[in-house]
């Protein structure tokens, strides 16, 4: 699993959310919604500064976006993209297979 981000996906998280140099966003499924590769979940994300039992972790501009091993399951396998949608004000998660 890997995790990417756009410049605009990364200025939207900082400004929305206030985030500091060093913080944490923790990534994970919800149940609900669907993505282009899951049907019935969704992502969630959550801002934690005090992540445990990392297994991915994608530093941009000073803030850490991770996963975690309890949410191992839904990312399992695949690539997240992360992009914003400015039209929609929010961000796009896109997933692919891993190569």
């Amino acid at each position: 699993m890997a995790i990417t981000m756009t410049d605009a996906a990364s200025k939207w998280f900082r400004d929305e959310l206030a985030l500091p140099a060093g913080a944490g966003i923790r990534f994970f499924g919800k149940v609900y919604g669907k993505t282009n590769v899951h049907d019935g979940f969704s992502v969630g994300m959550t801002r934690d500064d005090t992540p445990a039992e990392v297994v991915e972790d994608f530093l941009k501009d000073g803030i850490h976006y991770y996963v975690t091993a309890g949410d191992a399951w839904f990312f399992n396998g695949l690539d997240m993209a992360v992009d914003y949608d400015a039209h929609r004000d929010e961000p796009v998660y896109t997933f692919t297979e891993q190569g």
